[in-house]
């Protein structure tokens, strides 16, 4: 593995990039949102479709990877609503500590897996994605039906979007071609993975673009809290997991790269949306991002 510094250094810059781009305002109007939305629902799923379908899963220890990710992950958000009580947070702003603490940006953990460890790195990555995707976005609606900030209507609509989600029925597509063995047949599969190759760049761009500078002001218990889940409690469980699991190298790095993660700018969008503290949101994804430029190198370079 080449340095964690020179393979990490490459995709802050990209994210740098997006965000002076956003200050400039460039290249204007609804650009982003747009480029945003091809990249979610086209380009990601491609990538998704194109590793899955054509990699060697056996070679994954699923299981194991599945008990590290989903088990920190499980034992992190029973901990939040145990503390709920402690901290004292109105509905809303708990709905976005629990995002910021168990959402990741799936850009940059897809693109830090393949810049790390290649393509066995981006195989990891990719099964990383299937098995914490749909767990992650249950756990988080859950979140807004228990807090009670959903109405029945908006329960319903959240369920039909997860249920649509283009990253969940991407990886189901992708594991459904390569364990029955058809593949992507043809012209399919170089099409398909060209796609794939701009769906990271881009979505690194496009995630320095959605960063709110301004939301940095906002220092109160939730963002500490969620900060201090994020970055420091999550990838700790997972590296006692992985350690205990006896995970191979990829894997152990994969896993601790996706714990580490900043929380996803979707998150924003979904508290805007479902009844959750907007602003503190944006002051999430905005400071975990830029924490993460050094936490990422530092858990990485822990078990390098």
């Amino acid at each position: 593995m080449e340095g964690v510094a020179g393979a990490l250094g490459p995709l802050f810059l990209l994210i740098l990039l997006g965000a002076l781009l956003g200050r400039l305002d460039q290249p204007g109007g609804d650009f982003w949102p747009r480029m945003e939305r091809l990249i979610y629902f086209l380009l990601f799923p491609a990538m998704l479709v194109s590793t899955l379908a054509g990699a060697d899963i056996q070679q994954v220890p699923v299981g194991r990877l599945a008990l590290a990710l989903l088990g920190a992950m499980g034992m992190l958000g029973a901990a939040l609503w145990a503390a709920n009580h402690r901290l004292g947070l109105a509905a809303p702003a708990f709905t976005s500590v629990f995002q910021g603490s168990l959402r990741f940006n799936t850009y940059v953990g897809v693109a830090g897996a393949a810049a790390l460890h290649g393509e066995a790195g981006a195989t990891v990555a990719a099964v990383a994605v299937a098995l914490m995707v749909p767990v992650v976005n249950v756990l988080c609606v859950a979140s807004f039906i228990a807090a009670g900030t959903l109405g029945t209507a908006g329960m319903r609509a959240s369920l039909a979007a997860l249920a649509r989600n283009p990253l969940i029925l991407a990886c189901l597509l992708g594991i459904a071609l390569n364990l029955s063995g058809i593949g992507l047949p043809g012209w399919s599969a170089p099409a398909t993975e060209l796609l794939g190759r701009a769906a990271l760049p881009l979505g690194l761009v496009a995630v320095g673009v959605a960063l709110r500078p301004r939301a940095l002001l906002r220092l109160d218990l939730g963002v500490w809290a969620a900060n201090l889940a994020k970055l420091i409690l999550m990838p700790a469980l997972v590296l006692g997991f992985a350690l205990l699991l006896r995970l191979d190298p990829v894997s152990r790095d994969i896993a601790l790269l996706f714990a580490a993660l900043p929380t996803a700018t979707s998150a924003y969008i979904l508290a805007r949306q479902l009844g959750g503290d907007a602003e503190l949101m944006a002051a999430l994804i905005t400071g975990q991002t830029l924490i993460a430029m050094a936490s990422l190198p530092f858990w990485l370079r822990l078990v390098g």
